[in-house]
């Protein structure tokens, strides 16, 4: 193929501008994302290998080579693993692949520290060479191609590239930067050692520079009259050594490894710029024999809720990349888990459809799910320790005292989709009904589990109340509540779009049933004394003509009309069964183009509000009527059927 010029993808021309164009707080992080491009290439072509012996060709060991040319100003970065076609680097190196989309530039912002995380986070870290370089050639042939089958991949870093073929001997890919004049200290042996130690020190694969000695400089001639030696310097030896431990981290004792070199691989895996929350590194014996080492990070991923991301952790079989995403080993309300499992039993050509299947992967996945959710635990047994009096937090040991308040930060961020588990997992519902934190009606802060509300629960009281919401301030100002804040109780206030759904499958915490303070018949049972109940029953039977005419006004709108002392200062509110859809949850589905029942609700009226007793003999009784419906349905989070009318009916009693 003779040399051909093509266009970038819109997304990477724009990427490639930010790139060069801004000055990256972290500019070394180039390396480690090229290494770890590397070290994915070596990886693919073990696995592709398992079919197919001869892509090792006559180089049965992979291993990714630093090389740097201070005269020409480059730094190469080669490995011998799976290669590229040339239609394959106009694909990969020209668009972003899979994940290429607006989104992710416009994303990119000023934020230095923002920019740098993006870039491995959306798998372009290809790009991120540019921060350093000023163009960069790719020299690449797939393995199992001809020698004559090698491409050249070139480009400044502006609107195209061009690509042609060459003669490559060897397989693999050689990525060369050009570098600029401000970046040349990156063609140093120790400064490459030293980023390689921090960022990919844990790569399984042999990282590999030509070791430089000291030579002292030649004999000046004895006629200069300076005499002496010209100076010397570093040369290099032709010998190669290791600059990693090219030993999967995993695979080592726990005692030989510090907290940072944990943190530091996650971020190699993740490609996240920010340490995990914690972690966990475990050798699992037994029926089924595997290593797990678990991560739960600080921050939830840009893409936790997209639903076409694959997600998942790595797997490897006796320390044979296998694959990336493995979902099998996780459960999706887990999908946030970063980390490694190696199996021992697992046969090397183990596929997504065979994992399903395996009795194995189904030991592992519940062994991974039980580890992870010990972690959680752990971290919210020691959540509150700052609340508790000096001399308790004084015994606590530094491990646990720097988990005080993690669980909270964990759950602000993925609470919300640990949910999911309670309709995923019942093997794990009850585990998980203990992990759940909520606001609620005299505490603002996520905080309160079910345990705590049970803790707090008055004397005669037979159930944990909750409302859902879209919102905590709809929640916490939602008519409903009225009665409980006059008498004290508290009420849970569930505000996270899964609530509705996951509450299907929770219907009582600890032998206490969960009541809905918006379905079903008022009832407070021991807490309502006598006296309220006969008023109760008294102000019904008073207001019997005024209900029937309310009921036939409110037909087609309202499944009942019924007088209720669950209101203090509001003229009426909706509810529905206590077997019925919730309007929110019929809102939510509809809102989804997911086909939803239609909730009739129960109109309930406060028979003492002012309003409410200007009905009884009011010539305008149908629209007092539709008003007071409207109304509560506006309180509720909903809107009104036909919302002219709504605005037509207050504005003609209003003149």
């Amino acid at each position: 193929m003779s040399k051909q010029t093509h266009a970038f993808q819109a997304e990477v021309a724009q990427l490639l501008h930010l790139v060069t164009h801004s000055l990256y707080s972290n500019q070394e992080i180039f390396l480690r994302e090229l290494i770890s491009n590397a070290s994915d290439a070596c990886d693919k072509l073990r696995f592709e290998a398992l079919n197919n012996n001869g892509l090792y060709e006559d180089a049965p060991d992979l291993q990714v080579r630093l090389s740097f040319d201070k005269a020409a100003k480059t730094l190469t970065i080669t490995d011998n693993g799976i290669g590229m076609t040339a239609q394959e680097a106009i694909d990969h190196l020209g668009t972003i692949a899979k994940s290429g989309t607006k989104d992710f530039v416009s994303k990119l912002s000023g934020d230095q520290k923002s920019d740098a995380q993006l870039i491995g986070q959306f798998g372009v870290g290809f790009y991120s060479g540019f921060i350093v370089a000023d163009k960069i050639t790719v020299e690449t042939r797939r393995a199992g191609a001809a020698a004559a089958e090698g491409v050249r991949w070139i480009s400044g870093g502006t609107g195209d590239f061009e690509v042609e073929t060459i003669t490559r001997n060897e397989r693999g890919t050689s990525v060369i930067l050009h570098l600029r004049e401000e970046a040349l200290d990156y063609a140093n042996t120790w400064k490459l050692k030293e980023i390689v130690g921090k960022y990919s020190d844990h790569i399984s694969l042999p990282i590999l520079m030509e070791k430089e000695e000291w030579k002292d400089g030649d004999l000046i001639e004895p006629n200069n009259e300076e005499g002496g030696r010209q100076p010397g310097g570093m040369v290099k030896t032709g010998e190669w050594e290791t600059i990693n431990k090219a030993s999967a981290l995993w695979t080592r004792s726990k005692k030989d490894i510090t907290d940072e070199q944990y943190a530091d691989f996650y971020k190699q895996i993740s490609r996240d710029f920010e340490a995990p929350l914690t972690w966990t590194h475990n050798r699992v014996e037994g029926s089924t024999e595997y290593t797990q080492l678990l991560y739960i990070p600080s921050k939830a991923p840009q893409d936790l809720w997209n639903r076409d991301k694959k997600a998942g952790i790595k797997l490897y079989v006796k320390r044979v990349f296998i694959m990336d995403e493995a979902e099998a080993l996780m459960p999706s309300y887990l999908r946030f888990v970063k980390g490694v499992v190696d199996s021992a039993d697992l046969p090397l050509n183990v596929s997504r459809e065979l994992l399903q299947e395996s009795r194995d992967v189904k030991a592992i996945r519940e062994g991974c799910t039980k580890r992870v959710l010990s972690m959680l635990e752990d971290l919210a047994k020691h959540d509150k320790a700052p609340q508790a009096s000096a001399e308790v937090t004084d015994v606590l040991s530094d491990e646990d005292k720097a988990k005080i308040g993690q669980y909270s930060k964990f759950y602000a961020e993925f609470g919300a989709v640990l949910k999911e588990g309670l309709g995923e997992d019942f093997a794990n519902k009850d585990r998980l009904s203990k992990l759940l934190r909520f606001a609620s009606s005299t505490h603002d802060t996520v905080s309160v589990s079910f345990a705590d509300y049970k803790a707090r629960m008055k004397d005669g009281q037979d159930a944990i109340y909750y409302i859902t919401a879209d919102t905590l301030a709809a929640a916490k100002n939602s008519p409903q509540l009225e009665v409980f804040k006059k008498k004290g109780i508290e009420v849970l206030l569930m505000t996270d779009r899964v609530d509705e759904w996951a509450l299907n499958f929770v219907h009582e915490f600890d032998g206490t049933p969960l009541q809905s303070v918006a379905k079903g018949a008022f009832d407070l049972g021991k807490l309502q004394d006598e006296e309220e109940k006969k008023a109760a029953e008294d102000a019904a039977e008073t207001f019997k003509p005024v209900l029937a005419k309310l009921k036939e006004a409110l037909k087609d709108k309202a499944e009942d009309v019924r007088v209720t002392s669950r209101l203090v200062d509001s003229p009426a509110c909706l509810v529905v069964t206590d077997d019925g859809m919730s309007m929110q949850l019929a809102r939510m589905l509809k809102q989804a183009g997911q086909s939803a029942p239609e909730v009739k609700p129960v109109l309930e009226v406060n028979p003492e509000h002012a309003l409410v007793k200007k009905l009884d003999g009011s010539v305008h009784f149908h629209d007092l009527a539709h008003i007071l419906f409207d109304q509560a349905l506006l309180a509720e989070g909903g809107l009104p059927a036909d919302p002219a009318a709504y605005v037509k009916r207050v504005n003609a009693l209003l003149s």
